[in-house]
């Protein structure tokens, strides 16, 4: 029985230090070098050389693999040359900076106005979308099929009236109309821009003028590169990085960047959506809800480039007749309550894993808070508090045993000077002494177990939340989404956890003591690399634990 015992105790530790060596073992992962800062890259027009490479062959082929609707169909990637100040048109909200490439009219760089890519003073907006010497991860779209504008080896020349677009004060929205002549068809592309929403309306307006009817395809992809960024530091958790959809069997289906060098994805839903997801920021194509599209994930053959993306169905306007044809484009933030109103499911790219349904209350809850303290700091030690509260019954239970484990001490000690030799006999002695006393030798896991939870939950919620990146809390904790650059809430929580070691009863086993005596300063290790945001919960944990089992062992102790 007493082995029994020690072995549940050893594995509830086992359990907590599991979870945070996942972290550490990670850290091998993350030697990839870091590419270049794509903010302060010159944006690269095929066909062109960009700086520094007068004499190496481009292979940034972002004009290239448009979607076929015959997989048999496979023509020589070509770019078409032009000069780059008639070829990139610009266009600034107040949330976004867009660059579109009136050569495919693609959305070949996005920059968030409101996020920035460092905390420092000079932080220029967070670059998601670009296309450099060094890095693609653009937005194409286009017309395939019979009477289709886009082929894999030709893009379609865009008009446009003007080379740059502001959402000026008062005005709503701001629309870009690209202008195309084709065999007696008139076609308009057009972004829509709306003021404070990063959702793009993307639309093919078809003037028919012909004397035969007019047939196309819409499609729409990212495309991007395999580059990994690597985590702030190496013992940092990875977020997902690759694609994501909605199927009809799966409501969110993953698929990474070597989940599709084993094998492409395709698939038909009515409405969907496809996106690629990185860390707090995602970009999405949404086509229309009301039609069957079909949606594939690939790698393009013989680069390092990776497409996501669907094909709607063919579009027939008639000889003289006019029509439309539309998708939306997301590029921004992980917004739960925006992405869930634009698609069923697209908000499910805020990845809370399988403790989603611990992590969704989390964060209502931090939110709910943080709308009134307005400091996310503070809203995390708020939270602490209520859920303290909420485990209160069962952590007392808890404290209560240890605390009278701890009255024990001297009549355990007696019993092993008598029975040492003796292990069955110590064994039978000490549970009926704890049956007698009704003393689970063992409940003092529970509270740590209890917790475990709601404690990756947090973990996920500090992780995937873009609300805590770049997150102040007081004084020297300026980002809760990161490591405390002094060190300071890890070395307090070590001394928390100490502390309460200290008011409870020690392990009568060796082996068992020596780990208890371990785990503030393995503990304190660990956290020296977790977001700031979650050793603050961890270390106001452990400073509620310790008030809790000192009052109910000196309670314990006077009765």
């Amino acid at each position: 029985m007493m082995d029994w015992q020690r072995s549940g105790l050893i594995a509830a530790i086992v359990l907590v230090f599991g979870y945070l060596f996942i972290q550490w073992n990670e850290f091998k992962e993350f030697n990839s070098p870091i590419a270049p800062t794509i903010s302060e890259e010159v944006l690269l027009i095929p066909g062109e050389e960009a700086p520094g490479m007068q004499n190496q062959q481009d292979n940034s082929a972002s004009d290239s693999a448009i979607p076929q609707l015959a997989e048999s169909l496979k023509p020589e990637v070509r770019f078409d040359s032009i000069a780059s100040d008639s070829r990139l048109i610009t266009i600034q909200t107040d949330v976004l900076d867009i660059t579109i490439d009136t050569v495919g009219g693609d959305i070949v760089k996005a920059a968030l106005r409101q996020y920035l890519s460092s905390l420092d003073a000079d932080g220029k907006p967070f670059v998601i979308l670009n296309r450099t010497q060094n890095q693609t991860y653009i937005a194409q779209s286009g017309l395939i099929g019979r009477d289709g504008t886009d082929t894999q080896g030709e893009r379609p020349h865009f008009k446009v009236a003007q080379n740059h677009f502001v959402l000026e004060d008062g005005d709503e929205q701001v629309v870009v109309d690209l202008k195309l002549e084709q065999d007696g068809v008139s076609i308009t592309k057009s972004f829509s821009f709306k003021r404070s929403d990063y959702l793009i309306d993307v639309a093919y307006k078809i003037d028919n003028r012909s004397d035969d009817p007019w047939q196309a395809h819409l499609f729409g992809q990212v495309q991007r590169d395999g580059t990994k960024a690597n985590a702030a530091n190496a013992m940092a958790p990875r977020p997902y990085l690759g694609m994501a959809l909605t199927t009809e069997e799966t409501n969110y289906k993953k698929l990474d960047f070597e989940d599709l060098e084993e094998e492409s994805f395709k698939t038909e839903k009515q409405g969907g959506w496809v996106a690629m997801v990185q860390h707090y920021f995602v970009s999405a194509w949404v086509p229309d809800q009301l039609q069957t599209n079909t949606f594939q994930l690939r790698k393009l053959g013989g680069q390092d480039l990776y497409a996501a993306g669907f094909t709607g169905p063919a579009t027939e306007v008639g000889a003289g007749q006019e029509g439309l044809i539309k998708a939306s484009f997301y590029v921004g933030p992980k917004d739960q309550h925006r992405m869930g109103d634009i698609s069923p499911y697209l908000d499910l790219t805020i990845d809370y894993g399988w403790l989603w349904w611990v992590a969704k209350p989390l964060f209502a809850g931090l939110q709910l808070i943080h709308n009134v303290v307005q400091n996310w700091g503070w809203s995390i030690l708020i939270l602490t508090v209520i859920v303290k509260l909420l485990f209160f019954p069962l952590s007392a239970a808890s404290y209560r045993s240890m605390a009278r484990m701890r009255k024990l001490q001297p009549e355990m000690v007696r019993l092993k000077e008598l029975y040492g030799d003796d292990r069955q006999k110590l064994s039978q002695e000490t549970m009926a002494m704890y049956k007698k006393e009704k003393v689970n030798p063992v409940g003092g896991c529970f509270p740590m177990l209890i917790q475990m939870p709601v404690f990756i939950a947090l973990y996920w919620v500090l992780n995937e939340s873009v609300e805590l990146r770049h997150a102040p809390w007081i004084f020297w904790i300026t980002d809760l989404s990161i490591k405390d650059p002094y060190y300071v809430l890890p070395v307090l929580n070590g001394l928390s956890m100490f502390v309460l070691q200290t008011l409870q009863p020690a392990p009568p086993d060796p082996m068992q003591a020596k780990v208890m005596k371990i785990m503030p300063v393995a503990f304190s290790f660990f956290f020296m690399f977790f977001p700031a945001g979650l050793v603050l919960y961890w270390t106001a944990n452990s400073v509620l634990s310790i008030a809790q089992q000192w009052t109910i062992t000196r309670k314990i102790i006077k009765e």
